[in-house]
């Protein structure tokens, strides 16, 4: 990487997004059918600062670290693009056993194979996961995976969007109701993130606070009398307990069940745009 505070694109301006869901877009839900997500708003961006931009997207939900490195890696190697963003290991970090640095020293033999290709590498951390019960007991697992992936970012020259760092991610209202993929508003302030790291200009900060939910955004009629405290946290446990249990049987359930039958949400689906073709700048976000 070049001494520039804000390093231009090499070459023809050209990207790449590899990786799982995330990068895939899930729950992005696209005008025309599919998903949308973070990638293809950032691919949007670029291309109205660089014209002609030509942007491929090789995620598939589901994939393991292994798969993206063993498949997705030497697909996006062989186009040479200017940039590849490279994401993945969430869906190794769910499952027992996962070790974070060996996932750490297959991420980073990834990042070597596209560098020496020529592109420029965008990489991610994990996000923090302390808002559900559930995935909180990964915390630390994740953790741990986040710091490697720094020292990866740092030794190597990456671009890295810490996800991890954007408060607006630990609020339950960036999430999904699977509480596994962000929602449109969320995939839109990632593509934002990315700008601000890859210094492209835009017009609108990812910092700016998340639409008010609830009473005060006048979603539920006029505001409560007075109530006794003690009663309103039992009542708020409870119902947070109800909508785990909902969760569980709805999204942790089939998770769980795919996970015994050796299955993948990602089975017999392959990308969703697997050649660099020029994309026009959005209208908006």
């Amino acid at each position: 990487m070049d001494d520039k505070l804000f390093p231009q694109l090499p070459g023809d301006a050209s990207f790449v997004a590899i990786g799982d869901s995330f990068t895939e877009g899930l729950n992005d839900v696209a005008s025309g059918g599919g998903f949308r997500g973070w990638a293809d708003r950032l691919a949007g961006l670029l291309a109205a600062e660089y014209p002609g931009l030509r942007y491929a997207n090789l995620a598939v939900r589901g994939r393991l670290l292994r798969e993206i490195v063993a498949g997705q890696v030497p697909a996006a190697a062989a186009m040479s693009p200017g940039l590849v963003s490279l994401g993945g290991g969430g869906n190794d970090l769910l499952r027992p056993g996962a070790d974070p640095d060996t996932l750490a020293e297959l991420f980073d033999a990834g990042v070597a194979r596209l560098q020496a290709a020529g592109s420029r590498v965008l990489v991610f951390t994990a996000c923090d996961t302390a808002t559900f019960p559930v995935f909180r007991l990964l915390r630390g697992r994740i953790a741990a995976y986040d710091m490697n992936l720094r020292a990866i970012a740092d030794s190597r020259g990456c671009y890295l969007v810490d996800l991890w760092s954007m408060p607006f991610l630990r609020q339950a209202s960036a999430w999904s109701a699977d509480r596994l993929h962000l929602t449109a508003l969320s995939h839109q302030r990632v593509a934002l993130r990315c700008c601000e790291v890859l210094g492209v200009p835009v017009t609108e900060d990812w910092r700016a606070p998340l639409p008010e939910l609830g009473h005060a955004a006048g979603q539920g009629g006029p505001a409560p009398g007075p109530v006794n405290a003690g009663a309103l946290t039992r009542a708020a446990w409870l119902a947070a307990r109800r909508a785990d249990a909902r969760w569980a049987r709805r999204y942790l359930a089939p998770w769980v069940s795919r996970r015994l039958h050796g299955a993948s949400s990602g089975d017999g689906l392959s990308a969703k745009r697997p050649r660099l073709e020029v994309i026009a700048p959005p209208v908006t976000m």
